[in-house]
């Protein structure tokens, strides 16, 4: 139902802002723009999403087969049983799920985006065994979702190197604003469904890890803190791959020495790869088109401008507005955010203030919509209660510490 509104709302919005533009200002092409806008994000959803997206997914799903046969899976899951057990109190103790679950979180955590996508659509699929009503998202299902809304990252490399190419000095100064807001937005979100889902978040087991992340965090931050700025992204990189290669060699061999048919196993698996993908097509073209058309009416613009015009009225420093675009854009569209960062970089520098929170708004938070589009999408819930909402309190977590962060280490 959220999503309903939330569509047509797009569509709306794009709409009136078209008219005024037409009427007001005189702008005869804006319709044109918007047309050819649904277009272009159709063929985007399909051609440079879902069709490279069943490739990963025919491979990692071949794996994560090779993984469960082996006990990979289930070893993971009494390793993170104990918290689990309390965030997701309606998946049973020693289920697959939860050995996906902190398999995609640790893939999003090391910034292998590819990998974490096939492994979490295949977590919301052993959460939707679960779920008594197939339609409606679980309460499992909500904080999986949020969880990577959150998007909780230790090393933002993408980010990193589009600065390097951008001519920062320091291209990776922007490692430890980043962490800081992306830690803040994934904790404010599982506090969020927690709350909402009445988890008792004081509980022993569930204070103790997350004081636990919070120290491995701190220890990161401390640890990269230390290192030549040319080192921090070659270290970040090098390491990254070499987990995940490891994941995938341990699984092989785990099979092999449990006397699996490991090839079998894998194609067994990858059967499932591009049936997903098909049906995630409708979803993400619906989403992405919606998304397509507000940006492209003006509306986005509209919005910051309003902003910085009530700031100014108020007295207040206002010199974050110029960045809000990207803040605004990464809940709707990923790629649409990154291009706007990579805009705010070329046009106010890539070390001005500006440029920095940019950065660090593309790296305090992941794409809600397009998370919920997938995920959802790929096992049919149409439902989505309060997961958007609770999504979107995250992503503005993430938004007001990069903000606060970026004011103390950049202006």
């Amino acid at each position: 139902m959220v999503l309903n509104y939330i569509w047509i709302a797009f569509f709306l919005i794009a709409f009136v802002v078209a008219l005024f533009e037409l009427i007001v200002r005189g702008n005869t092409e804006i319709f044109k723009t918007l047309v050819d806008a649904t277009f272009s994000s159709s063929k985007m959803a399909v051609m440079d999403i879902s069709l490279p997206l069943a490739g990963v997914m025919t491979f990692w799903l071949g794996l994560m087969n090779i993984g469960e046969k082996a006990g990979a899976i289930n070893f993971l899951s009494r390793i993170v049983g104990p918290f689990f057990n309390k965030l997701f109190p309606g998946v049973p103790k020693g289920h697959p799920a939860n050995g996906h679950i902190v398999m995609n979180f640790s893939a999003n955590m090391l910034g292998l985006g590819n990998a974490a996508t096939p492994i979490g659509l295949k977590a919301m699929g052993s959460l939707q065994e679960l779920n008594t009503e197939k339609e409606t998202a679980s309460n499992a299902q909500i904080m999986f979702l949020v969880l990577n809304t959150g998007g909780f990252t230790i090393i933002p490399v993408s980010i990193i190197a589009m600065r390097a190419i951008n001519g920062a000095v320091n291209p990776s100064d922007v490692f430890i604003p980043i962490l800081i807001a992306t830690y803040c937005s994934t904790l404010i979100g599982i506090l969020t469904v927690a709350i909402w889902q009445k988890i008792n978040i004081f509980n022993k087991v569930v204070m103790s890890w997350l004081l636990g992340v919070t120290a491995i965090v701190v220890g990161l931050v401390w640890y990269f803190s230390t290192l030549p700025q040319a080192q921090i992204s070659i270290v970040s990189k090098v390491g990254a791959n070499v987990i995940l290669f490891s994941i995938i060699t341990s699984f092989i061999l785990g099979a092999v020495r449990k006397k699996i048919n490991v090839y079998s196993a894998f194609i067994d698996g990858a059967k499932n790869g591009f049936e997903i993908t098909i049906k995630i097509i409708p979803y993400l073209v619906a989403m992405l088109v919606g998304i397509a058309v507000f940006r492209a009416s003006g509306a986005m613009n509209y919005l910051t401008d309003g902003i910085g015009f009530i700031l100014a009225c108020l007295g207040l420093n206002a010199d974050f507005v110029a960045a809000l675009p990207v803040a605004f854009m990464k809940p709707l569209s990923g790629s649409g955010s990154q291009g706007m960062m990579i805009d705010m970089m070329k046009t106010h520098g890539a070390d001005s203030f500006v440029g920095h929170l940019s950065c660090v708004f593309q790296g305090a938070a992941d794409t809600t919509f397009y998370i919920v589009a997938l995920y959802f999408g790929s096992v049919g819930i149409k439902n989505t209660r309060y997961a958007i909402t609770a999504g979107l309190i995250a992503d503005l977590a993430g938004v007001f510490a990069a903000i606060y962060i970026s004011y103390l280490f950049f202006h």
